[in-house]
């Protein structure tokens, strides 16, 4: 069932991939923190600042909201987004779709591509806790 769903997810991920970057795109990278847990229902939040190549930087507030077959506890310390598909750093400020299969103990890391319509969203982190489950979503970022 695991491989299965994972399939499923790795999927996702290669529909999400971002589209070959135009003239008009800038390079923006978001560093952040989250904390969070789930008991079925999913929630985390977090903050981050992102900076773009073209100078435009901004604080962030994060949430992230979903549910499934979920039980942990985490906290990403260092977590690292990376945006592709954007020509202002507005326009990172969204819903972004979310799915994953995720297990994990103690010090982990783990790594998701996420989607807004033409913006694309690749997320690594670090960070420690413990979880189990298979997930689906919203990476929010205001």
């Amino acid at each position: 069932m695991w491989k299965r769903l994972g399939g499923v997810v790795l999927a996702v991920a290669w529909l999400a991939m971002p589209a070959p970057a135009t003239a008009a795109d800038i390079s923006c990278k978001m560093n952040f923190q989250l904390v969070g847990w789930s008991v079925f229902y999913q929630t985390a939040t977090g903050t981050g600042t992102v900076h773009c190549d073209n100078g435009q930087s901004m604080h962030v507030r994060i949430r992230v909201k979903g549910g499934g077959l979920t039980f942990g506890k985490s906290k990403i310390t260092d977590g690292v987004g990376k945006f592709t598909g954007v020509s202002s750093v507005s326009e990172i400020k969204g819903h972004y779709a979310n799915a994953q299969v995720h297990a994990g103990a103690e010090k982990s890391a783990a790594a998701q591509v996420l989607t807004k319509g033409n913006v694309s969203l690749a997320l690594s982190g670090t960070g420690e806790g413990w979880n189990l489950g298979i997930a689906f979503g919203a990476f929010i970022i205001e």
